[in-house]
């Protein structure tokens, strides 16, 4: 583990960054034993104090545990992590992670296919309107960006809609990370967005308060992007020497 030694104006944050990093990175194996607070306080040039601070933050992620009197122990982020690891895990050393991409997109097909079934059973009135204006923003839309903001948009009514606190959490989870990225997924996601009919089919389902072609709406419009994705990678294979 190659540490470094810390810039004391930013001590809080920066030892958890660089921690958290070398777990990610596999710097830090699971079952891994970290050095003493003592050794990795004159390490990194920093006090006890901030390096057991920036352990316990690190427990709370649950990607250590920290036994009292004991020594500190690397988890399996794969295992014993939470949603907020994606963010991170997306984007590893300014590298877009296309594995880590491809997951996110096959959880978001599954999650849009149940909420889309939630929103046909549970939505009211108002509702089937509210769909359809967004779907004719979306079709104004001409900047893929502009496209992608307003597919969040319809897809946050349908989530409201569902009326699931799990999936509104999962939702924002996935939203946290998808937005930072989406200038990097423009290409891939131009498949989707821009199929307005689509989303009008979908919106239509919903309106009908049928769940079953809800579902069914919700599959074809958002395989769009992880086919295209799946084209999009069998390029990048292709033009590898």
């Amino acid at each position: 583990m190659a540490l470094k030694r810390i810039d004391r104006r930013t001590v809080p944050d920066e030892v958890f960054e660089q921690l958290i990093d070398d777990v990610l990175d596999g710097e830090l194996a699971p079952g891994a034993a970290l050095p003493a607070e003592r050794q990795l306080a004159e390490a990194l040039g920093v006090s006890r104090p901030t390096v057991r601070e920036a352990l316990q933050r690190l427990a709370h992620t649950g990607l250590v545990e920290v036994r009292q009197g004991g020594s500190t122990t690397v988890r399996d982020f794969r295992r014993f992590g939470g949603l907020d690891m994606l963010p991170r895990l997306i984007f590893r050393r300014g590298e877009l992670d296309y594995t880590v991409l491809r997951s996110i997109l096959e959880a978001r097909a599954s999650m849009g296919r149940e909420v889309a079934g939630l929103a046909a059973r549970r939505g009211d009135k108002q509702l089937g309107a509210a769909l359809h204006a967004s779907v004719e923003t979306l079709t104004a839309q001409q900047d893929p960006l502009a496209q992608q903001r307003e597919a969040l948009a319809f897809w946050d009514l349908l989530v409201d809609a569902a009326d699931s606190i799990v999936f509104r959490l999962l939702y924002n989870n996935l939203r946290a990370v998808y937005e930072p990225a989406m200038a990097a997924l423009a290409a891939v996601m131009t498949a989707e967005v821009g199929q307005a009919d689509r989303y009008r089919a979908l919106a239509d389902a919903v309106t009908n308060g049928d769940p079953d072609t809800a579902r069914n709406a919700a599959d074809a419009l958002l395989s769009l992007a992880t086919t295209e994705f799946d084209s999009f990678i069998r390029r990048l294979e292709e033009a590898t020497p």
